[in-house]
């Protein structure tokens, strides 16, 4: 399971997070300043860390210097929005920069995109009832293996990595075919329409009207 620590001194902003978190199946932990968050990150190994720049202790420009050697993912998540904070915090090394206030799903989105960008994300994956295991190419639900074809199970791989976003049909097509559009769309359509079947999704994969197609869960 993927880890992830968030390092907030604000304990509504960190709980927020981390119930968000949780509920999307990540495994979080939750730390309020610097030196304790030096602590936990030299005993244990954590496959991101969401991190804030103005804690007590340690403040977090210095606690990624202290990072950067365990190869961690960082997102930095604060309220100092100047430019030049944000220059100066990618170029410490952070993978993304993210400004208070934010909406928790953008935060999720991004926490995604980086655990992807970097390899760090799950080879399991879990929506609704249904869990698809990258490593071994396998599809449950509730328990019970699905039998898919080989581009049905990267087309829902693609829709689950990218879940409530809307996602174009040529974009869609050249990702899991691996070939350019060319602008006929039966061969997604009627796949789309085997996983809906298969997986008992009709409610959940939804077409989106001149755009393509989105997983909403």
């Amino acid at each position: 399971m993927v880890k992830i620590l968030v390092v907030e001194d604000d304990t509504s902003i960190s709980n927020l997070i981390y119930t968000s978190l949780n509920d999307e199946g990540y495994d979080c932990y939750q730390t309020y300043d610097g030196k304790a968050a030096a602590e936990l990150i030299s005993k244990n190994q954590y496959n991101l860390i969401l991190l804030d720049i103005m804690l007590p202790g340690i403040d977090g420009y210095d606690l990624l210097e202290y990072i950067r050697p365990t190869e961690t993912p960082v997102i930095f998540i604060t309220a100092r929005a100047s430019i030049n904070d944000r220059i100066r915090g990618l170029k410490l090394g952070a993978d993304d920069y993210i400004v208070k206030p934010f909406q928790i799903g953008e935060l999720i989105a991004r926490v995604e995109a980086v655990l992807r960008r970097t390899g760090q994300g799950d080879a399991i994956y879990k929506v609704l009832d249904v869990e698809i295991n990258t490593e071994s190419r396998t599809v449950k639900k509730n328990g019970e293996y699905i039998d898919l074809t080989l581009k049905e199970f990267d087309l829902l791989v693609e829709l689950v990595r990218n879940k409530n976003i809307a996602l174009y049909r040529d974009k869609l097509y050249e990702k899991v075919w691996n070939e350019p559009f060319m602008g006929d769309t039966r061969t997604l359509d009627s796949h789309i329409g085997r996983l809906r079947k298969k997986l008992d999704w009709d409610d959940y994969i939804k077409t989106v009207f001149r755009i393509g197609y989105r997983l909403e869960v």
